[in-house]
């Protein structure tokens, strides 16, 4: 059986994947168990790669369900040019979306260009 972590969290950015929507070192408040929204930003549990190798877990934009299978979603990232997203490795299942981002905290603070897009 799993257990599921349930609360809030901060959580510190690394790397490029989200520019320009996020920057290496913004810090992030993230609550657990929120419900996935599309086009909301998560931390996600990525696949292994290629060499079965763990990645680690990363922050990425929710962008579709995966119409072949509605319980698992596609995941983007912000910057095409840097990390790996669901156009490398594929839809993730439900439960590696680990928390909904709410809002960056530091160092520029809000709330409205970490939501969904409309």
């Amino acid at each position: 059986m799993s257990h599921r972590r349930r609360g809030l969290a901060v959580v510190r950015v690394t790397g490029a994947s989200m520019e320009p929507t996020l920057r290496e070192g913004d810090l992030l408040l993230i609550r657990y168990g929120a419900p996935p929204l599309l086009g909301s930003i998560v931390v996600a549990r990525l696949p292994r790669d290629r060499d079965g190798m763990p990645r680690p877990v990363s922050v990425k934009r929710l962008t579709s369900r995966d119409p072949a299978d509605p319980g698992r979603w596609w995941v983007e990232r912000d910057n095409p040019a840097v990390g790996a997203d669901s156009w490398l490795f594929g839809s993730i299942g439900d439960d590696d979306v680990l928390a909904r981002v709410v809002c960056r905290i530091w160092p520029r603070p809000g709330r409205r260009d970490v939501g969904p897009r409309r």
